[in-house]
């Protein structure tokens, strides 16, 4: 744990920038978007939402901004640090709390079923027991709350590396693996599938379980350098967001997004 803590810690500024790349902020508008066909169905009142893994608040200030109560769990220092800045700067830190402690074994009085929301974005591929993680990941969870749950895509991994890398050989090999890394934090990932998560869900508790795809062209989209055109951008958000729930396109999306209620 300390030597992945150091990861965070030190990959925070390459962190940043990914963030404020438009496939970054791809991530996060089609993720908010994706929410709000739920959480509008909550009589518009001020949830409370807990981030797990949330980092520097990339999904936090956003939801914050809309006036819910956010508690961000993190245990890098600096990812929190950041989210702090982030809360200052957005004029929302009455609605942002930042808790240092490990996503997958929460203090006690979190784990007590009192949030309405609870997002579990991009840890999956981090951690070794995924129906542990989500059945601790819905205890924090009201009865009738929502979860979101995000993750690398298992599908996408030789379609990105043969349109990327054109390398078909590598595209090959991924085909039959669920084994990648991530250069920005070093660390080595499980990919996972939708259709696996969320057979999880379903046996941990879930019921009505939707699923979203994000970043479902603009990984494959080869000019990075269009995608940084405001017009383009735009045109290519339009896009995103008119295909995420758009079959076959989420099932070959970069990130794959399931929502689900929690039956008890």
């Amino acid at each position: 744990m300390p030597e992945d803590l150091e990861k965070f810690n030190t990959a925070m500024t390459t962190w940043q920038e990914w963030q404020d790349a438009p496939w970054g902020r791809l991530r996060y508008s089609i993720a908010e978007a994706n929410l709000l066909r739920h959480v509008g169905d909550m009589d518009g009142e001020s949830l409370r939402i807990l981030d797990l893994a949330g980092g520097d608040g990339g999904d936090a200030i956003r939801l914050a901004a809309r006036g819910h109560h956010v508690t961000i769990v993190d245990y890098a220092p600096a990812m929190l640090a950041a989210a702090t800045e982030r809360a200052v700067a957005g004029g929302v830190t009455e609605l942002i709390n930042c808790v240092e402690a490990d996503a997958t074994d929460l203090p006690r009085d979190l784990a007590n079923g009192q949030f309405d929301v609870v997002l579990c974005h991009n840890l999956l591929q981090y951690v070794d027991d995924v129906p542990g993680t989500l059945a601790s990941a819905l205890s924090p969870l009201k009865t009738g709350g929502l979860i979101s749950v995000m993750a690398i895509n298992r599908h996408s991994a030789p379609l990105n590396i043969a349109v990327r890398e054109m390398d078909p050989a590598a595209a090959l090999a991924a085909l039959d693996t669920d084994q990648a890394r991530t250069q920005m934090f070093n660390s080595a990932l499980t990919l996972h599938t939708a259709e696996e998560i969320a057979r999880t869900l379903r046996e941990v508790g879930c019921r009505d379980i939707a699923h979203y795809g994000i970043r479902s062209f603009c990984d494959y989209i080869t000019d990075d350098a269009r995608k940084h055109e405001p017009d383009f951008y735009e045109a290519l958000e339009r896009l995103e967001l008119a295909t995420t729930a758009r079959p076959p396109y989420m099932h070959t999306a970069r990130l794959f997004q399931l929502t689900a209620w929690k039956l008890s």
